[in-house]
């Protein structure tokens, strides 16, 4: 029996909606945070995996963390200390502690409790060093480069108590801090965390692949001016490592110490490089503002083959693979 004219009409209203329901439903296969957990999803990145977020001293926590309802009182915690400090929660939220520390709210609230803030230094560079510990200067500044070679001024303090405090699922504060004055503390450090929300998804990725993916090794993250010289031996002077959004790494799933053998060839070579650099591919493919450069490097007698990460917003490639 053919439908009549309003019945056709009200089979077709029912398909869109239906349509603009699907549309409109999120991506279940995406990262998320827990729909009872009151968390802006950009507190946690790309990966769904960060614990952090750098917010200067005194500034709001807002978009970063938003407040629960009715919160009135709590104060601030330093990871690895017993330092405190006052909570301000004002009519435009909450608010960064007043001091240089890694930060959990307490009494512990849901949706903050999970995450920390981390307070930052100011350092204007006028100086080549800061509580002792020797930083340098970036050739940026007297070279006039401005932008992303603008000179960071905000600096990460980590201490012997707070190093080990983790800022995503597989990453930690002293994974990239630079490789010298072991014996310095505090030691300074400027991280981009959307470096670190990259190489979580690469480890998601290459999981995705077929692998592993336990951790990635970081051979090299942030380096100093003072540690990273004057573009001499192999390392770019105006090198993204000394802006923090750059990192050195390999896959090493077995936990021999060097890139594990990717391509099952029998053997470890730049090949397996070449094939953590598939997977950087793939995510930047997938999350567009986390494009930066790779490089893949063959072993020499020091180190094994490596892949050079970073978020330095446009698209570099470099290396034989």
């Amino acid at each position: 029996m053919p439908l009549s004219r309003s019945a056709i009409l009200i089979l077709i209203a029912a398909v869109l909606l239906v349509a603009q329901y699907a549309m409109a439903a999120p991506d279940t296969g995406a990262a998320q945070a827990p729909a009872s957990a009151p968390v802006e999803l950009t507190s946690r990145g790309f990966s769904g995996a960060l614990r952090a977020v750098v917010v200067p001293p005194g500034e709001s926590l807002q978009p970063h963390l938003s407040v629960p309802q009715g919160l009135k009182e709590a104060h601030w915690l330093a990871v690895g200390a017993h330092t405190q400090s006052p909570a301000s929660v004002t009519q435009e939220g909450l608010k960064a502690p007043g001091q240089p520390g890694v930060w959990m709210l307490a009494p512990s609230q849901q949706g903050t409790s999970a995450h920390a803030v981390i307070t930052p230094v100011h350092f204007d560079g006028s100086k080549t060093q800061l509580n002792g510990y020797r930083i340098g200067r970036w050739p940026a500044r007297s070279a006039g480069r401005s932008g992303r070679y603008a000179p960071p001024e905000l600096l990460i303090e980590v201490t012997r108590e707070n190093q080990d405090f983790a800022v995503s699922e597989h990453f930690r504060l002293r994974n990239f801090l630079t490789k010298d004055q072991a014996n310095v503390w505090p030691k300074y450090l400027v991280l981009d965390l959307r470096l670190v929300d990259k190489l979580e998804l690469v480890l998601q990725e290459l999981r995705a692949m077929g692998y592993q993916g336990k951790g990635l090794h970081v051979m090299s993250g942030f380096r100093t001016p003072q540690y990273n010289g004057p573009g001499e031996g192999g390392r770019a002077r105006f090198s993204r490592h000394t802006y923090g959004d750059a990192a050195d790494v390999w896959l090493d799933d077995d936990g021999d110490g060097q890139m594990d053998d990717l391509d099952g060839n029998g053997r470890v070579d730049v090949k397996d490089a070449a094939v953590l650099a598939s997977a950087v591919d793939r995510v930047e493919q997938r999350v567009p503002g986390l494009v930066g450069g790779y490089g893949v490097y063959r072993a020499n007698r020091v180190h094994g083959p490596f892949v050079h990460i970073d978020v330095r917003g446009t698209p570099a490639r470099w290396g034989k693979r």
